[in-house]
């Protein structure tokens, strides 16, 4: 792992767009046939089955308001400077609480807990206080809990992160992006490299668990040489976990992104030398390679989770915390219960106008199939533990891997060949430089993406 074989020419080879598999079937596939009654349903069936006590909930809430646009965001957001409107959701979120406690029952135990956004520092602390309060009292938060907020540096100070480690918050992630003033001029979100090292210093002196920072390469006026300067400075932050995304430009899909100048945009040749440059500095500076685009320092739990075989994917991304229900809150949220995925309205209005009629805000979902949960298992094992152990998946879904999954293995001939896995008689393993593009591997056995090959909707899986 210290040093992959990995050159220019393989990344440009994998330079295409693919799914994150934060899910499987990806959220592209839900139906808006999978209903609100459906997803009563599913949760009737969790009070009364083995989960409702072996299996504790993770818990999403989606805190959607931003006071200024980020030229690049691809999230589901509202820009405003009326922090009034927060008050107004939360009530909102009340409700759903209450729905949920209305069939399952009050005091589910919840082992992990993330706000994200939009801003969620947008709300003020006695919001937020207020929020805590709020899922306390409908659910059984552990003591242990691992609970994370996204933060814009631009809303806090050593004040606030002191606040939010008061009220339970035990792991933050700062939205760097790019320290270069240009290209924060370019995407419209300017924030000072000494803010987020103030902040930094902060946050390790109140003892957070984990301070992580997310990075874009491929932004507007990027080029190699104004990356490498960021990425010393993130070297010299040395943050718990990195997270390094590549932006995708798809102003047809997302409408703030029509503002960047198409003209400002990297070449695809400069992307490339970018992300080399990120992978390099990471591991030179000791980082373990999580998978994806992320990575830890070998003393964080999610290293060692990766270490210990013990890591999971959910629609947060790369976890510690063992398999389990999702539920999310608020507008566009997306969750996970039994064998079914459902997605609140993406609109304020239309999760609002349902709540108020007293029902749960799913607009869409899907219930999985067996094949769906037999190709679910082998992508998620491939996304965490690097590897397929064909008899795991034969005694699980009762099939025969090689025969079931044969046009798959035959494909994945080719990477055998470039050597980003390995396939023999028991299964698959990731190599050391196939951990880079585990994503294309996945893709192989994503079976909706096989049939219909519509992938520019999705990002670029380097």
């Amino acid at each position: 792992m210290s040093n992959p074989p990995i050159t220019p020419e393989l990344l440009r080879r994998f330079d295409v767009p693919g799914p994150r598999y934060t899910s499987y079937p990806t959220a592209d596939r839900f139906v808006e046939a999978f209903t609100a009654a459906d997803y009563v349903q599913t949760l009737s069936q969790r009070r009364e089955g083995p989960a409702a006590l072996a299996l504790p909930l993770s818990l999403y809430v989606h805190l959607p308001f931003c006071e200024s646009l980020c030229y690049y965001c691809a999230c589901n957001k509202i820009i405003t400077r009326h922090h009034s409107r927060a008050k107004t959701y939360l009530r909102y979120l009340g409700r759903e609480m209450d729905l949920h406690t209305t069939v399952l029952g009050t005091g589910q135990p919840v082992t992990q807990l993330h706000l994200g956004g939009g801003t969620p520092t947008f709300l003020s602390d006695a919001e937020l206080s207020e929020l805590m309060d709020m899922i306390r009292r409908s659910f059984a938060l552990a003591p242990d809990a691992e609970c994370s907020i996204e933060v814009d540096p631009r809303t806090v100070d050593g004040t606030r992160l002191q606040a939010l480690a008061d009220l339970g918050f035990n792991r933050i992630s700062f939205g760097v992006q790019d320290f270069d003033p240009d290209v924060q001029r370019a995407v419209h979100r300017i924030q000072p490299a000494e803010q987020v090292f103030a902040l930094m210093e902060h946050a390790r002196r109140i003892g957070f668990d984990s301070v992580n920072v997310d990075l874009i390469y491929g932004l507007p006026r990027q080029t190699p040489e104004s990356f490498a300067r960021t990425l010393q400075q993130v070297a010299q932050l040395r943050p718990d976990r990195i997270a390094l995304y590549g932006y995708a430009h798809l102003p047809e899909r997302f409408k703030p992104q029509r503002r960047i100048v198409p003209a400002e945009l990297p070449g695809a040749g400069n992307k490339i030398a970018m992300l080399s440059q990120a992978l390099a500095a990471f591991i030179s500076a000791d980082y373990v390679y999580i998978g994806m685009d992320h990575f830890a320092l070998p003393g964080d739990a999610l290293a060692q989770a990766k270490h210990e075989g013990r890591l999971h994917r959910n629609f947060q991304g790369y976890s510690t915390q063992p398999d389990c229900d999702l539920i999310g809150l608020g507008v566009s949220s997306i969750g996970r219960v039994g064998a079914t995925y459902s997605q609140n309205a993406k609109t304020l209005e239309e999760y609002c106008d349902a709540l108020d009629q007293g029902r749960f805000p799913v607009q869409r979902g899907l219930a999985l199939t067996r094949d769906d949960l037999a190709r679910r298992a082998v992508i998620m094992a491939l996304m965490c533990q690097g590897q397929v152990v064909f008899e795991s998946i034969e005694l699980a879904w009762l099939l025969d891997f090689p025969t079931y999954f044969a046009s798959e293995l035959e494909q994945l001939k080719q990477m055998q060949a470039q050597g980003l896995v390995c396939v023999d008689d028991e299964g698959i393993r990731i190599t050391a430089a196939g951990w880079f593009f585990v994503r294309g591997v996945a893709m192989l056995f994503d079976r909706y993406l096989q049939a219909d090959r519509n992938r520019a909707k999705f990002s670029r899986i380097i």
